[in-house]
């Protein structure tokens, strides 16, 4: 599928040094008469050749540079290059950020969501689509409004799960996904849908009082891996800016199969939402990092007569 070219060559500020056309990935490029000119009918609109440009000869149109969306921070000029940051501070930052189960009612102001949208976006997408979508839920009634919709639904789902017949009935047809959801999640489910309507207490969110749903759309090449990848640029970014997160798993099943749900949020019927993100002030005073399992990774060495 061919896209809309955006780059555009100032020829007066063009040396014609030619580095835009060698880094260029779609051969959109080309020099002629001692000048980059756009030749190809494609572009993937990555940047590249704006990025690359020692004059700032090129702009891209509709496109606006990272660091100017910023409300709350300024992000320095100039590009950060590689082996330039320290890597055990990033390692420690990723270390650090925990899933958060316990908020203040401090509200998080609108222009630091609006923020980590934006710092999301700095994320890569297949063939640079960046055909991610971002929902906010600014508020603390405009989650429990949403966590009510959620919490209908798994009601229903319970409902059917407590019926043994018709369980029973689904696996013999090859179908056990309602009986390993009763085994596994019905009584924990019970719980919370008791914890919220008898003592107003919110096992779902946690009493996050912002959320973050993050979307795709399914024309991209890699919609789940785009919007995962920007939903993890959320979390570090949050846990620098001073806010714990937690991803809500049950929110986004209950989004994959819920039409009145996606209907409530105005979510496009070619959009899927893969990543749920409660948001708020942290009320967890942990003092280092938790574990992980060991792991070893696989080591393959392949050379042209055993690669296939």
């Amino acid at each position: 599928m061919k896209r809309p070219i955006h780059v555009v060559i100032d020829e007066s500020k063009c040396t014609g040094c030619g580095a835009c056309v060698a880094i260029c990935p779609h051969d959109t490029l080309t020099l002629a008469e001692g000048k980059a000119v756009v030749t190809g009918d494609d572009s993937l609109s990555c940047g590249h050749c704006l990025a690359v440009c020692p004059t700032e000869a090129i702009t891209l149109t509709d496109h606006r540079p990272m660091g100017q969306s910023y409300q709350t921070f300024a992000m320095p000029d100039g590009w950060l290059a590689p082996g330039a940051f320290e890597v055990d501070k990033l390692a420690w930052l990723m270390a650090s950020r925990r899933s958060c189960r316990h908020f203040t009612k401090d509200p998080v102001p609108m222009a630091v969501l609006e923020d980590l949208v934006h710092i999301a976006t700095t994320a890569p997408s297949g063939t640079n689509a960046q055909a991610w979508h971002f929902t906010l839920l600014p508020d603390r009634t405009s989650v429990k409004g949403f966590a009510k919709g959620v919490l209908s639904f798994f009601q229903q789902l319970n409902r059917l799960a407590r019926i043994a017949p018709l369980r029973g009935l689904l696996k013999l047809l090859g179908k056990p996904e309602l009986s390993r959801y009763h085994a596994d999640y019905h009584d924990r489910i019970e719980e919370g849908i008791a914890s919220w309507t008898t003592q107003h207490k919110d096992l779902l969110f946690h009493g996050a009082p912002a959320a973050i749903l993050v979307s795709c759309s399914q024309d991209a090449s890699c919609p789940a891996e785009d919007a995962l990848l920007a939903s993890n640029q959320i979390l570090l970014a949050a846990h620098a800016m001073g806010l714990g997160s937690c991803l809500i798993g049950f929110a986004v099943e209950a989004l994959a199969r819920d039409k009145q749900l996606r209907q409530r949020i105005s979510l496009p019927a070619n959009e899927t939402v893969y990543a749920v993100i409660a948001l708020g002030h942290p009320h967890e005073p942990y003092m280092r990092p938790s574990v992980r399992k060991p792991v070893t990774p696989r080591v393959i060495r392949m050379n042209e007569s055993n690669a296939f």
